[in-house]
């Protein structure tokens, strides 16, 4: 069986002071890889900041034998992301794979949802996943080599009631891996996304206790190193992992109804002909999808 390695190879994990985050960084530092083990340190709506949790998964890692260094920056600033990939960078001498991990929680419902509520989901989730792809994207792309897993989560791919700003926040980093992946093809750079369910504090009060059992933070975690390993041929998917459950989850569309004069009525008459996906396919950008349509306006 083959071994997937981490010697010489450096990664970061952002938000992994505790749960999923936490699993990821020990299992890569017994795999032999550095590890730059970011956590700010808050509650989990955000407030607050603390070393503790980050240094104690260091301290974690070092009694092992590992390596690992701290850092307590936002993901949400640019300022911030830069901090956290310099810290890997300077300490290192060099970065391989980041997962994009940090993350809060702002639930409310759609009525009752404010911007302030709405902005700081987003700033963490989504701008937090650029602000350290970013300058990271750019070290990697000098050195032919690097691996992303930006975790995105069910509730933006499939929703869930009183987490709009996270949805939101959610697809959006489907959207933003996907143009990450497309442009760093060339350069060794693979990028994929992980929808991860997994009892944490984060969601344990979702789950209901019995079935928080199933989910163990561990069963997450296979995954995610693979997809940041060098044996990782895989770019531009996403995937659900939960409970020892481990698959893809694809966007995909088909021939659908062909009718360039098409009116309101002829939609009507024929909702289940394009509902229906029959032989999809995944495009894998916007010229793909092109494609799609012009065979089916040819009538392939």
């Amino acid at each position: 069986m083959a071994q997937v390695s981490f010697e010489d190879k450096t990664v970061i994990v952002t938000g992994a002071g505790n749960g999923l985050g936490k699993s990821y960084a020990l299992e890569f530092a017994k795999r032999g890889a550095n590890v730059v083990v970011n956590d700010l340190g808050g509650s989990v709506d955000g407030s607050g900041s603390a070393s503790s949790p980050a240094d104690e998964v260091v301290d974690e890692i070092k009694n092992n034998g590992g390596n690992a260094v701290a850092n307590y920056d936002s993901v949400a600033s640019k300022e911030g992301g830069e901090s956290i990939v310099n810290s890997a960078i300077d300490t290192f001498g060099g970065l391989h794979a980041v997962i994009n991990n940090a993350g809060i929680l702002r639930d409310k419902s759609f009525a009752k949802m404010t911007e302030e509520d709405f902005d700081a989901v987003l700033d963490v989730h989504l701008k937090g996943t650029f602000f350290v792809c970013q300058p990271a994207f750019t070290h990697m792309k000098d050195n032919g080599y690097g691996r992303f897993v930006n975790v995105a989560s069910p509730s933006g791919l499939f929703g869930n009631f009183g987490q709009s700003n996270y949805g939101a926040a959610k697809m959006g980093i489907v959207g933003l891996t996907n143009i990450i992946a497309i442009e760093g093809a060339k350069y060794n750079i693979n990028a994929n996304v992980l929808a991860p369910n997994a009892t944490t504090r984060m969601t344990e009060e979702l789950f209901g206790e019995e079935f928080a059992k199933l989910f163990k933070v561990e069963q997450v975690t296979p995954l995610v190193v693979y997809l940041a390993s060098e044996a990782c041929n895989t770019t531009h998917e996403i995937f659900s992992a939960g409970a020892g459950r481990y698959a893809r989850v694809g966007i995909n569309t088909h021939k659908g109804y062909i009718n360039p004069e098409a009116t309101a009525d002829d939609i009507s008459e024929n909702i289940e002909d394009i509902r229906t996906i029959k032989d999809g396919t995944y495009p894998m950008n916007n010229a793909d999808e092109f494609m799609i349509i012009q065979q089916a306006l040819q009538g392939e």
